[in-house]
């Protein structure tokens, strides 16, 4: 059942939603879980607080650690390909001797 979509019942923040997706249960199931999580600890630190506004800061922090983790990979590319680099300059250097 790889590729296609699939639909998967969760409930976040004690409501039920549908999601729809072509990632594997497993997967669903743990976004499910871990939004409901982060709403849960944002409703325990703060006040006041709609289900929305928090939903807004669950996403907020959300895309925050998705650019993280993407400016993380861009640098650990950017390692590889100089530690390439300097790998075939080495190879190139012992094939002269």
């Amino acid at each position: 059942m790889s590729g296609g979509k699939k639909r998967f019942k969760a409930t976040i923040a004690g409501k039920s939603y549908t999601i729809v997706g072509s990632r594997p249960i497993e997967h669903l199931q743990l976004v499910a879980n871990t939004v409901d999580e982060q709403i849960h600890q944002i409703k325990a630190l703060t006040t006041g607080l709609d289900l929305e506004e928090i939903a807004v800061l669950a996403a907020v922090n959300a895309v925050s650690d998705q650019l993280e983790m993407q400016i993380k990979m861009e640098n650990m590319q950017l390692e590889m390909e100089e530690l390439q680099e300097k790998i075939n300059q080495f190879e190139m250097a012992e094939t002269k001797e």
